[in-house]
């Protein structure tokens, strides 16, 4: 039996001291990839955080626009109890024109013609309370009507001018009408306006849902990178212990025979049987060495094939 010599125990606890440097080393890295780890998952948090808000700034803005639809119906409401008030004082307005016919036969031309004012006017108040439905979409059209009736107001003032000696009623309902027409032009104006506000109100919020939605996609794609990184990292780290640990099992042996083998060589003093029995060892050991080196040669390639799958 070969026992170890003085010098071949020194030259083992030397190697042995070099593998725990390089193992220290290793525990190093490993730490450093952890932090590194850590300080990722705190940006997803972050990043989620940031997700949960930009929700609540969405429903937030739903909301708004919900009570701006609630107050457009109650303008539209307002409106349509405006011009059945219209549609009255043109019906007693037409009753009052019809005594005055009885009452004067020389100004029957012109109460003729008052008639025909008020039955246009009537007409045109029936299609601004349907138009008054449909403001949203026919904005020019009513323009266009208000306008002709801006017209028409300014003929029956002339007309009621004309009537004002003879009849005070008249006037004070020609001036009501007059107020009224006055009132409906404003709350078109004041609804055009509130139309245009709501539109670019779902202008701007579609746009911020497109924004957030392609913010999501980046942060899910990112996520799944990121546990990708993670998954080949653990595979790699527990590669490198199953390196770490045939280095030093596997190697070390070997190569401690082949040492002390090759200090007992001596060929003035071995027999030809030693010396053979001698090479016969140093050949197990080389032999065995080669076999670990093919075999870490083939892990090695292996874990490479990993993370070229992973990224």
């Amino acid at each position: 039996m070969i026992t170890p010599k003085k010098n071949d125990i020194i030259y083992y606890n030397k190697n042995l001291f070099i593998q725990n440097k390089e193992k220290e080393k290793y525990v190093i890295q490993l730490n450093t990839i952890n932090k590194e780890l850590e300080h990722q998952n705190q940006e997803i948090a972050k990043l989620t955080a940031e997700l949960v808000n930009s929700k609540k700034e969405l429903a937030f803005q739903n909301l708004e626009i919900e009570k701006k639809a609630v107050e457009l119906i109650l303008l539209n409401k307002k409106l349509s109890f405006k011009n059945c008030e219209i549609a009255i004082q043109i019906a007693e307005l037409n009753i009052a024109s019809r005594q005055f016919i009885f009452q004067n036969e020389e100004k029957e031309k012109i109460s003729a013609e008052f008639i025909i004012a008020n039955r246009e006017l009537a007409f045109q108040n029936i299609e601004n309370e349907k138009k008054a439905a449909e403001l949203i979409i026919a904005n020019e059209k009513l323009a266009h009507k208000n306008r002709e009736r801006a017209i028409q107001t300014a003929e029956l003032n002339i007309a009621n001018r004309q009537l004002a000696f003879q009849n005070d009623e008249k006037e004070k309902r020609a001036d009501e009408l007059i107020i009224a027409n006055k009132e409906l032009a404003f709350q078109n104006d004041e609804k055009e306006k509130r139309a245009s506000e709501l539109i670019i109100a779902n202008k701007e919020l579609a746009f911020q849902n497109e924004e957030k939605e392609k913010r999501s996609d980046e942060y899910i794609f990112a996520n799944n990178e990121l546990k990708k990184v993670q998954g080949y990292l653990k595979e790699y780290i527990i590669g490198l212990e199953k390196m770490m640990f045939m280095t030093s099992h596997r190697v070390r042996q070997p190569i401690t025979n082949i040492l002390g083998l090759s200090e007992l060589i001596d060929p003035n003093t071995n027999s030809p049987e030693e010396l053979k029995e001698y090479l016969d060892y140093i050949k197990q050991s080389a032999l065995s060495l080669d076999k670990f080196t093919n075999d870490l040669t083939s892990f090695i390639s292996e874990l490479g094939k990993k993370g070229e799958i992973n990224s």
